[in-house]
């Protein structure tokens, strides 16, 4: 479980400090401010490896000007594990502690662009001295978003791992439990009890191509391809499928080596809605815990974290019934202007509550909207508010302003009502029962 990241000349912010929950962490922020970044240094913390690209550290401008650094704490196998590492500009490596690594657990990261990353203590984990011949095994499994379909290979004699469309078919050809689970994490995956995602017929998609594609069986009767599938159905689809395989494999090579499972799940996911409709935003956290409880079974798996970034309001919605702050957090990712008038990010645990609606949600100070409208919607709203704060308005400006109300506002909104009593009460606008008002006088 990671506990804490300390980042320091490195990333959007001078300086950074997470204290993360045990269970959910929530990550929010706008574009550009570290939300995915922070995702990087959490696998690079827990694995020793990057997902994508190294961080690198921002210009040392004076050499009093302190050394780049990337802190963590996690709870290892047997004890918690703290680093300070600092980068070595002439090796351009991030320096870590000498000895053996820390085991974190099972650690899985869903990327944004449909990558994933896996770090199996059973498989990534080595214990050999380096003076052993054994081949070194790979640091972790990192898959593009490709790969992830069509399998990730060691040489052109091994694979790492087969692939989403020949591992579906092999296992639902053998009909066991792998593909039983992988039904199971499908249909818990699934929006609405009538939109459920149900394999279909293995099919051939073409002359050209050899391998039976799995199907889906769609709520109109046919059964699609995965591969044409949606973008949301095909993001849902890897991530059951990488879910599967990754606690799969890591059980079998726990039992070659005579290990029991990992007792640590740390899963990192960024913008968990990506391509998702509403009805699967507001879904998706419930069903991804249900569906890796459900796979470790709970009798090994002490404890599951999810540190994820979102930029959905609906998602944050949908958590309210599952969000508790004793083993729960938010963070929001912000900037702020210093003394100076310098413009710094920073990063606050928000204290929780409860909105209610996805609408709240957006004009909190989580998306700091002024309202849950089109841009051009609140502008005129705003400008409609100053004017009803006036005692006087010519007849001509409030048409106007009436005229562009109209053209963003439908007839039942409250806000209608409101502006049409007060126009008519201040006298700015003709009564409806025909009496004469005081701007039709003026006029």
């Amino acid at each position: 479980m990671l506990k804490e990241l300390q980042l320091r000349g490195v990333g959007p912010a001078r300086e950074m400090e997470v204290a993360f929950s045990k269970r959910l962490n929530i990550i929010t922020g706008d574009n550009g401010l570290g939300k995915s970044f922070l995702l990087d240094i959490a696998w690079w913390a827990l694995t020793r490896s990057w997902a994508g690209r190294p961080a690198q550290p921002a210009l040392r401008l004076k050499k009093s000007d302190p050394l780049p650094k990337i802190g963590f704490t996690f709870d290892a196998k047997t004890r918690p594990v703290s680093d300070d590492c600092i980068f070595d500009r002439y090796a351009q490596t991030w320096k870590r502690s000498m000895g053996r690594p820390s085991n974190p657990g099972l650690v899985l990261y869903a990327q944004v662009d449909g990558g994933f990353s896996v770090w199996d203590p059973a498989r990534n984990y080595w214990k050999q001295n380096k003076n052993s011949e054994e081949p070194e095994r790979p640091r972790s499994y990192v898959f593009k978003p490709q790969e992830v379909w069509d399998g990730l290979p060691i040489d052109s004699a091994k694979k790492q791992c087969n692939g989403l469309i020949a591992d579906w078919a092999s296992w639902q050809r053998e009909g066991g439990e792998s593909f039983a689970q992988l039904s199971r994490a499908l249909q818990a995956l699934s929006p609405t009890p009538d939109e459920v995602l149900i394999p279909g017929k293995l099919a051939r998609i073409g002359l050209d191509d050899v391998r039976d594609y799995p199907t889906l069986t769609m709520p109109y009767g046919h059964d699609v391809p995965v591969i044409h599938a949606s973008a949301g159905m095909r993001r849902i689809i890897a991530l059951a499928y990488l879910l599967v395989w990754s606690w799969k494999e890591h059980v079998i090579a726990s039992q070659r080596l005579g290990d029991p499972p990992a007792h640590e799940i740390v899963f990192l996911i960024d913008e968990i809605e990506s391509h998702l409709h509403p009805k699967w935003q507001r879904c998706i956290f419930d069903a991804v815990l249900s569906v890796m409880n459900a796979l470790v079974g709970g009798k090994t798996v002490k404890n599951i974290q999810v540190i994820a970034a979102t930029h959905s309001p609906l998602v944050l919605a949908s958590l309210e019934p599952l969000f508790n702050p004793k083993i729960d957090a938010l963070f929001d990712i912000d900037m702020e202007l210093s003394e100076k008038g310098k413009r710094n990010v920073i990063i606050r645990r928000k204290q929780w509550e409860r909105l209610g609606t996805a609408d709240r949600w957006l004009v909190s100070d989580i998306f700091n909207l002024k309202q849950a409208r089109s841009l051009k919607a609140e502008q005129i709203i705003e400008e409609i508010s100053a004017a009803m704060k006036t005692e006087r308005l010519t007849r001509s400006k409030a048409l106007q302003l009436d005229k562009e109300l109209a053209s963003v506002l439908g007839e039942t909104d409250p806000l209608w009502a409101r502006w049409r009593f007060v126009a008519e009460e201040k006298g700015w606008l003709p009564k409806e029962n025909g009496e004469r008002s005081a701007a039709d006088a003026e006029d």
